[in-house]
């Protein structure tokens, strides 16, 4: 037992100087290859602190060989530009002054539904609150605001979702299949061809067909949400 707590407490101290080094991005926002890093020195340190019959010096030679790893991959991000692309990727345009960019978000893996969550974690409720949305390459999600934001104090519904509709937030706002074909009739869209809308309980949707600036449109609702 004082085996083990003394090989996991020089374990523990080496663990701390290494990070302590790697930089505050350890213990901030971290870009892909540090996340891998940062699994691959926890999993290293947990096997020397459980089986005693591996040598100790086993496991910090490992920890401090991903040390020396950690800081080539900085430096040749350092060094030489385009590394830094290839091995913690770019920034992704995905709203611009157009609405949702598309291409954006499939390159990504992602959908509308996790913009808009996103957008939330951030203080933004509507898709046109923002000039321009972000995805860092960490992963948050940053946004350049507009000047005056949409007040309101409902929380828009998503209808649509690059093609597909929502049948449980159409029926919470008094919608069927029906009245929302009517609406694509009149914006001359097909259900498959719409990005993204959206809806608040005052009737404000935010309305975005593939290739076409998003409009704001005013439509009937019914129920409070």
């Amino acid at each position: 037992m004082a085996l083990i707590f003394i090989r996991t407490a020089i374990i523990f101290v080496t663990l701390l100087l290494i990070m302590r080094l790697m930089g505050k991005s350890q213990i901030g926002e971290m870009q892909p290859f540090e996340f891998v890093i940062s699994l691959v020195i926890a999993e290293l340190a947990c096997i020397p602190m459980a089986d005693t019959s591996i040598p100790i010096l086993y496991g910090i030679i490992a920890i401090i060989t991903i040390f020396i790893l950690h800081q080539i991959v900085w430096l040749l991000e350092l060094w030489f530009k385009p590394m830094k692309t290839v091995i913690s990727g770019k920034p992704s345009v995905v709203i611009n002054k157009n609405g949702i960019d598309e291409f954006q978000l499939k390159k990504n893996n992602l959908d509308v539904s996790d913009l808009i969550e996103s957008m939330r974690g951030a203080g933004y409720f509507n898709i046109d609150d923002v000039y321009y949305g972000i995805y860092e390459a960490n992963g948050s999600f940053t946004a350049l605001e507009k000047e005056e934001t949409t007040a309101s104090p409902s929380l828009p519904l998503l209808l649509i979702d690059r093609g597909k509709a929502d049948e449980q937030n159409l029926t919470r706002c008094g919608y069927n299949r029906e009245k929302l074909n009517k609406i694509l009739t009149e914006q001359n869209a097909k259900l498959k061809e719409v990005v993204a809308m959206t809806v608040n309980s005052e009737g404000r949707a935010y309305f975005q067909k593939r290739g076409e600036k998003y409009k704001i449109l005013q439509i009937e609702v019914k129920g409070e949400w």
